[in-house]
């Protein structure tokens, strides 16, 4: 049997191994004119294969796997914690890994998942320094990792007035550091409405928004039901039951409490965030009115197989986003929410992404 032959049907096999993992090349959707279009082509991973973890290309395993295994498993001490007062009273924090780096290092900030901590979020911020060298900012919401709530008020998605206290602080620590962004899942919908209500005017260089959910008012009814069942259960155990005395004061708690799914929480809970109805919350929350206002470099991410923000959620906004210089979507066949594993030792092909992409934009 020739080389030639003994290559091809390797080749073959390679083929067939995989269709059967689901390895398929990202898709990308950008303004080809775009002026992202010059990052994008330094990013060799975008031109390769995402090829998951074999035994994790089941969405439903992987997810599992992100969630459960790994953020039992990853080990991360942060530098320090920093609570910080908002000027209404309320308690935000920032945890800090890289806090001592030479003044002149870049700072990715950290937007966080739906129910995030600094435990949860340990594995994103350890690759994202392990592969820039940089410092993480992670910024946590209010109510979130048990902070005091002395202001009855929560938001699943937080609030941009939050964040821009948070950066002040961040930026009066470190005036020297040029900053990122990067949102993760619930997070994404902080980052991209910041962005927009924004436009030039942020410290962030450029941004990251890993598996948005995009328009928050139907995202959630995309949700597979089981997670959707079991975040809010999850809602209620962080944000709710640990608050008892903080909430006796909301009027709506009992209709609260009796919602089953994210898509009925988050039309109920619209007085713990701090409104009258639920669509003034929407006029202030919700990232896709001011979608098209952002101005600086954001690169998207979503994967095919994601069972919580639902690819049909990206659906509407494609021509949008094709005509606008800054903005990139990939788009992988697999992944699941958030995972993103690559080979036999399940490492996240999504930080890894994130900081080529972060650390070309510096170059530039």
């Amino acid at each position: 049997m020739g080389i030639s032959t003994l290559n091809k049907i390797k080749a073959f096999g390679s083929e067939l191994f995989d269709s059967v993992l689901g390895a398929e090349q990202p898709k990308v959707y950008y303004d080809p004119q775009g002026k992202i279009k010059d990052v994008l082509d330094k990013l060799p991973q975008l031109k390769q294969k995402y090829r998951p973890t074999p035994w994790l290309s089941n969405n439903h395993v992987h997810l599992l796997y992100f969630d459960i295994i790994r953020k039992k498993t990853i080990k991360l001490e942060y530098d320090s914690i920093d609570q910080l007062t908002m000027k209404d009273g309320g308690v935000t924090a920032i945890a800090w890994y890289g806090y001592n780096l030479p003044k002149t290092t870049p700072t990715v900030v950290i937007m966080h998942t739906i129910t995030g901590t600094p435990e949860s979020m340990r594995e994103l911020v350890k690759d994202l320094h392990h592969y820039t060298g940089w410092r993480i900012a992670l910024c946590l919401r209010r109510g979130h990792a048990g902070l005091p709530m002395p202001v009855p008020q929560i938001s699943l998605f937080g609030s941009t007035s939050d964040l821009k206290e948070q950066l002040t602080h961040i930026q009066n620590l470190f005036p020297e550091s040029d900053l990122y962004a990067v949102g993760s899942s619930a997070g994404t919908g902080l980052l991209v409405r910041y962005l927009g209500e924004q436009g030039t005017d942020t410290p962030f260089k450029a941004a990251f928004a890993m598996c948005p959910g995009y328009n928050t008012e139907i995202g959630f009814k995309n949700v597979h039901p089981f997670y959707s069942k079991m975040m809010t259960k999850k809602l209620f155990k962080y944000f709710i039951h640990p608050y008892q005395s903080t909430w006796n004061q909301i009027s709506s708690l009992e209709k609260v409490l009796a919602t089953t799914s994210l898509e009925e929480f988050e039309k109920e809970y619209f007085e713990m965030a701090g409104f009258q109805d639920y669509q003034s919350y929407c006029q202030a929350i919700n990232p896709i009115y001011v979608f098209e206002n952002v101005k600086i470099p954001l690169m998207i991410l979503n994967a095919e197989d994601d069972p919580v923000c639902s690819i049909k959620n990206l659906e509407p906004y494609k021509e949008t986003i094709r005509q606008m210089s800054n903005i990139a979507v990939v788009t992988t066949k697999k992944g699941s929410h958030c995972g993103f594993y690559e080979g036999w030792k399940s490492t996240s092909w999504a930080a890894k992404l994130m900081s080529n992409y972060f650390m070309v934009d510096h170059k530039q």
